[in-house]
């Protein structure tokens, strides 16, 4: 679940608890929840994810029932708008199973200010520790990153 503050924290608790056993009940996992502000309006995000890929009927699939339990219990009046979503290709990785499960695979990480003189660097996820980031050999710490996507370029 996305690290969200105040009640942002308290919603996407309370909205992954909802759609986890639903999920379960379609056959998707939930890869990660998200409730977020732009501009005036509140967007609560469910990304949902299968082995085989998700694509828009998958995302209908479970927004249909997920948005009639939302408003059977009715505990986020302030969203404005609630979307199901896929992971993407070049997806967020945020949690130790997402780290976990693309160890060896091209990531994309984003610094907060710059190390090395780098804002931004491509290179393989070696290992994963709480906290820590191993890119091609580099240590990082996750408290000094914007992003950690994976990288889907091919041509890197």
């Amino acid at each position: 679940m996305a690290d969200n503050k105040g009640k942002g924290r308290n919603t996407v608790s309370k909205a992954y608890e909802l759609a986890k056993p639903l999920a379960e009940e379609l056959g998707y996992d939930i890869w990660d929840v998200v409730f977020e502000k732009e501009g005036p309006e509140w967007y609560l995000r469910i990304y949902i994810d299968k082995s085989d890929g998700i694509d828009i009927n998958d995302c209908e699939a479970f927004s249909r029932p997920y948005n009639k339990l939302l408003d059977a219990t009715d505990f986020v009046s302030q969203v404005d708008f609630f979307e199901v979503c896929s992971p993407g290709l070049n997806r967020t990785l945020r949690k130790k199973e997402h780290f976990e499960r693309y160890l060896g695979s091209s990531v994309i990480v984003r610094f907060i200010r710059a190390i090395d003189g780098e804002k931004e660097i491509v290179g393989t996820l070696d290992a994963y520790d709480e906290g820590q980031l191993t890119i091609s050999g580099k240590v990082i710490n996750i408290s000094d990153t914007t992003y950690v996507k994976l990288n889907d370029d091919i041509s890197e």
